[in-house]
């Protein structure tokens, strides 16, 4: 998605860079996104109308309406629904009829986006939504912005996960009283799933989930439960985490299978937190099986250093294809999270390691013994100990215990 500054946009309505800047802060610049202090318009966006020829003509308007008994209400503004297919029950191994079945296009449009991305195929998604991502309706936007971040941050293209990102900031920024409460509740979910598995700080300005949760739509709320025990990990809470997760998956009646898998990944991340991985497999296994008949594996490459070995552990012998194509999406992923993630928190995450030392690293980090992680992935002691010594000095540290400032937080 290209931009114009506010100087050319001026210049092309006929209008000072004042008025533009203006207009852009009132809101009435279609598609305007803010960076820092500036902002930054899309090129075929209209001169926003004089405010006071507006008020002008609504009053024209008025005087010459008269009441009239007989004259149909006009509609009420159509409501979509933010992430349809994660919003969407679907039987296992059908998800492609059940996004056909989708009557309004462009909802259909962003379920399959949502299908391309979760299935590993981040370009036909971001393809798919690119053009929404400056919509009038504040769901179909969000959901195109939400997925054409991650999509581009797969793809190594940075400046346009940013600029999705900083969309959803200023969209989230924008909804105010006079808003739908279940926009608002869509841009308080978006705005915590954009930043928790970036691992960044929430904006101030973010209102807390709870406020909305209870009116977020079964698949969404999943979802948003999904950010807050990933929240709850970020803070070291394991317990809360897993309870979260493990509540969650046991309320949610339907099968959502897209959240559910979310959600079970994240209680397996909890659980080899607390050198418990029975359960964190079980839950593993949960995930892939759920995964597996729509191909949706996309989740399993994007938390792998996050799941402690787990892939290795458990998906690797059974499932060496499936394995690679995860550690495929580990690597693209992982490159373009840490060129976001690294400069916007001041904490540098590893970026030369492989998925194996990344793992035994993580491990190392959280205080397992050399011993417990050869255990866990199946391998001798010596060959965690070269692995140890490896990472070591690709970090450039001596010590075992300076590893975790390294490593995921």
């Amino acid at each position: 998605m290209e931009y114009i500054s506010v100087k050319d946009a001026a210049a092309k309505w006929g209008v000072s860079e004042r008025y533009a800047q203006r207009c852009c802060t009132e809101g009435r610049v279609e598609g305007a996104v803010k960076f820092g202090r500036a902002w930054a318009i899309p090129p075929n966006a209209e001169k926003p109308a004089d405010k006071k020829a507006a008020a002008s003509d609504a009053e024209k308007t008025d005087a010459e309406e008269l009441p009239d008994e007989n004259k149909q209400a006009e509609p009420e503004q159509k409501l979509r629904q933010a992430l349809p297919l994660i919003n969407t029950p679907y039987k296992l191994g059908s998800v492609t009829e059940s996004i056909d079945k989708i009557e309004d296009a462009d909802t259909r449009n962003i379920a399959l986006a949502e299908y391309y991305y979760f299935s590993g195929q981040s370009a036909k998604a971001s393809d798919i939504v690119e053009e929404y991502l400056t919509n009038k309706d504040l769901a179909l936007r969000l959901s195109a912005c939400l997925l054409y971040a991650y999509a581009n941050l797969a793809l190594d293209r940075i400046p346009r996960a940013r600029q999705a990102l900083a969309q959803i900031r200023s969209t989230a920024e924008a909804v105010d009283e006079s808003t739908p409460a279940i926009y608002r509740a869509y841009s308080v979910c978006v705005s915590a799933c954009a930043n928790v598995l970036l691992h960044l700080p929430l904006p101030e300005t973010t209102v807390p989930m709870k406020q909305f949760i209870h009116i977020l739509p079964a698949g969404l709320r999943l979802l948003a439960l999904y950010a807050e025990a990933h929240h709850a990990y970020l803070k070291k809470q394991y317990g809360a985490c897993v309870g979260i997760a493990e509540t969650a998956l046991a309320i949610e009646g339907e099968l959502y299978p897209i959240p559910a898998i979310y959600l079970h990944l994240v209680a397996a991340m909890g659980y080899i937190n607390m050198k418990q991985p029975q359960q964190a497999k079980e839950n593993l296994l949960e995930a892939w099986k759920i995964a597996q008949p729509d191909d949706m594996i996309e989740a399993f490459g994007e938390h792998h250093g996050l799941l402690g070995g787990m892939l290795e552990a458990v998906i690797k012998k059974d499932y060496p294809d499936d394995f690679k194509r995860m550690i495929s999406i580990t690597y693209s992923f992982s490159a373009g999270w840490r060129k976001i993630h690294n400069p916007d928190t001041g904490h540098y995450v590893a970026d030369d390691l492989t998925t194996t030392e990344f793992t035994v690293a993580m491990l190392a980090a959280r205080g397992w013994s050399n011993k417990e992680i050869a255990s866990h992935l199946d391998v001798s002691t010596n060959t965690i100990k070269m692995h140890i010594s490896a990472v070591l000095q690709k970090l450039g540290i001596s010590q075992r215990k300076d590893l975790s400032q390294f490593m995921l937080r």
